[in-house]
């Protein structure tokens, strides 16, 4: 008897989940501001979910690095469950069958708590909209708000495709990249409640915008990377093998976009060729960001400002944490350590180009 791969049964269940793990650090919120004004909680609010949501897309990675992503093959719920334990009979004989298979008792536990600490996150959002809407004269417009709970909606149901899809690379990467979105919305309205601009000159503001672009992109590679499994494709560097600089490549098949993992468009098995391109295409988005977020670092340390010089060590710092992190990947056989580091530092590169250009942008209009 197959398994329902959408059951909305345990829906109900997983939302009263949510609300509880979002209620916890909500009063803990609300025992630390007490006295501030409404726009400074929905600040602390905003930069608590962000942490969150940081939290959440580590996570993320984390159970897709280990594996986890098809550990319950149905979805909201465990095979029609709201937890591991409901579903103990289904994935015992589901692992007895394929002990290293997808489905085992451990990787139910790792998707299920991702989908709980998802829940929980919407609910903070869904919070935030709210107070959002009830609050007068905000500096932000609750429509950032609103924006953010449609957003993390469209999550909800991209992570619903990635089980009911098997992984499909593109709608993963999809995934990953709208967690990205998310901490970006965040960090916008973040600093948004705290009139803090950054005066630079248009020059360095279009740089700013391009790395922002440039470094999207490299995740959306990045991810397109991690999703293939083709992260170790080139076991050496500089070199993508001993030997190598340019090794064969089929970047036909390794950038289709639409089709099942592991195979291309024909149904074939994807040649090894297809991830060797899909990996060094990543190294040389990887050479192009370094140099641009390099020049720009260089331009603010110059820029006069003990502001802009702040924010040089801050991009130099996340540059160096993602070029050893990256490095590690790949000369030691890709652990799982250096993966969510490499994760986390990507995250940490858009969430922080989201507060710079969320300042800059201040610095174009008066103070409220």
């Amino acid at each position: 008897m197959g398994t329902e791969l959408i059951d909305l049964s345990p829906l109900w269940q997983l939302l009263l989940a949510g609300a509880l793990l979002g209620a916890g650090p909500l009063l803990w919120l609300a025992l630390r501001s007490k006295g501030a004004t409404p726009q400074q909680r929905l600040r602390a609010l905003t930069l608590l979910t962000l942490f969150l949501t940081f939290d959440l897309v580590i996570f993320g990675a984390f159970t897709r690095l280990s594996d986890s992503g098809l550990g319950c093959p149905d979805w909201p719920g465990c095979y029609g469950s709201a937890s591991p334990l409901g579903a103990k009979d289904e994935i015992h004989a589901a692992q007895t069958a394929m002990p290293t298979g997808p489905v085992t008792h451990g990787k139910a536990w790792v998707e299920m708590i991702h989908r709980y600490l998802a829940s929980g996150v919407g609910f903070l959002i869904l919070v935030l909209c709210i107070m959002s809407w009830r609050a007068k004269n905000l500096q932000v417009s609750p429509w950032w708000a609103t924006l953010t709970l449609v957003w993390v909606c469209m999550q909800g149901a991209f992570g619903a495709l990635t089980v009911t899809m098997k992984l499909f690379p593109a709608i993963v990467t999809l995934h990953l990249l709208g967690g990205m979105g998310l901490l970006m919305l965040l960090a916008w309205q973040a600093q948004g409640y705290q009139h803090k601009p950054l005066l630079l000159s248009a020059g360095l503001r279009r740089a700013a915008w391009l790395l922002l672009a440039l470094s999207i992109a490299q995740v959306a590679l990045g991810g397109w990377v991690s999703t293939n499994y083709a992260v170790l494709a080139c076991d050496a560097f500089p070199q993508c093998h001993a030997g190598q600089w340019w090794p064969a490549m089929d970047f036909g098949q390794g950038f289709t976009l639409w089709r099942e993992l592991g195979v291309g468009a024909d149904g074939a098995w994807l040649p090894f060729a297809a991830l060797t391109a899909i990996h060094m295409v990543h190294r040389i988005g990887a050479l192009i960001v370094f140099v641009v977020l390099g020049l720009l670092a260089w331009r603010l340390w110059h820029g006069g400002s003990a502001d802009a010089r702040r924010w040089s060590r801050r991009l130099l710092l996340v540059a160096v944490w993602q070029l050893i992190s990256g490095l590690s990947n790949v000369v030691l056989d890709w652990p799982i350590v250096a993966a969510l580091a490499h994760t986390g530092g990507a995250a940490a590169l858009l969430t922080l180009l989201s507060f710079m250009l969320a300042r800059l942008s201040q610095a174009a209009r008066p103070s409220p």
